[in-house]
């Protein structure tokens, strides 16, 4: 027995070696191709370098043996192969999906790390002025009936603005953890749109801005009344702090398949192209908006979106005419759809 190994040996080991340095060589190269390619020559080489080792046994004459063993190998191929290459795929594709899942969470982590040193920043602000300002009631500094109700006004004004800053938070924060629950029902946009004109009018009037509604056909929405509410405010807000004196805020609305649309357009004189995909960004406000004390903490279009998403709808922003034009999609009720299932 040992002396045919020793015979047998060198036929089978001077053919199957070969191939299976061929197979390493193979798998050299191919190292930065996918990863299924290289379990195939993974599989396939230990295939291959079995029969080369089988034909130097047999002479390359065709008998029992090769016959059984080039069956057996290409019964493990026809198995091992397509097993490889879907093995590599899903390997791949779960490779892809956690390198997408790490950065969609350092873009996360970046993103309440920007937050956080917003928010520091504008809460720091007017808790400094009413510190201030409480300070001097309390020294006696201001005695004057006058000037004390001027302090007053100042910090009742800052403490209403760090409330606003609390709800942006809080409903942020739901937006993000998934707990916002909306109840659906038929809202007719132009309500919505008359309630929240009347609250951000003197704004309007105190920034020397126009703001007019245009001659559309309002169309019923199904919605969450406050929630649409909040939106449209939000929006109107952010065109009304960016549109200089003398502009003007316009907004519109309609339907078109099977959905409704609210448009609200400004004169801020546009935004820059590399700068309109992030507008809707945690805590993104921009140069200009930066420098305004004015701009808030840079959630209200994070806020608006999260909503907006919540009712199953869209919202855009792009340059439109001396500004730009947010606009919201949303689904239309049931009555008011016209026939469209």
């Amino acid at each position: 027995m040992i002396t045919e190994l020793t015979h047998v040996a060198p036929y089978a080991i001077g053919l199957s070696l070969p191939v299976a340095l061929l197979g390493a060589g193979l798998l050299y190269v191919l190292r930065w191709r996918s990863l299924a390619t290289a379990l195939t020559v993974l599989v396939l080489t230990p295939l291959l370098a079995t029969l080369a080792g089988v034909l130097g046994v047999t002479g390359f004459m065709f008998g029992p043996l090769l016959t059984t063993v080039v069956v057996i190998c290409t019964a493990v191929g026809v198995v091992t192969v397509p097993v490889a290459v879907l093995l590599g795929r899903n390997v791949a594709r779960r490779s892809v999906w956690e390198r997408e899942a790490h950065a969609r969470e350092r873009a996360a982590e970046a993103s309440r790390r920007e937050l956080v040193a917003w928010i520091s920043h504008d809460l720091r602000t007017p808790l400094a002025g009413i510190r201030a300002m409480a300070e001097a009631l309390a020294d006696g500094v201001v005695e004057e009936r006058e000037e004390v109700c001027a302090y007053a006004t100042h910090i009742r004004a800052e403490t209403e603005r760090l409330s606003a800053m609390v709800d942006d938070l809080f409903e942020l924060s739901r937006i993000t953890a998934g707990a916002v629950r909306l109840e659906f029902s038929a809202v007719p946009l132009l309500d919505v749109v008359n309630e929240v004109v009347a609250v951000a009018a003197p704004l309007a009037r105190h920034r020397d801005v126009e703001l007019r509604t245009a001659d559309s056909d309002w169309p019923v929405v199904l919605g969450s009344d406050p929630e649409l509410a909040r939106v449209l405010r939000n929006l109107l807000s952010n065109a009304i702090r960016h549109t200089p004196a003398r502009g003007s805020v316009v907004l519109s609305a309609g339907a078109e398949d099977g959905q409704a649309w609210v448009r609200v357009d400004d004169s801020c004189g546009g935004i820059p192209p590399e700068e309109l995909e992030r507008v809707f960004d945690v805590a993104y406000r921009g140069d200009r908006a930066r420098r305004d004390d004015s701009a808030g903490a840079g959630l209200g279009l994070a806020i608006a979106r999260g909503l907006v998403q919540a009712h199953h709808g869209t919202i855009t922003a792009h340059n439109h005419g001396p500004g730009c034009r947010f606009e919201v999609r949303l689904p239309l009720a049931p009555a008011d759809r016209g026939g469209l299932p």
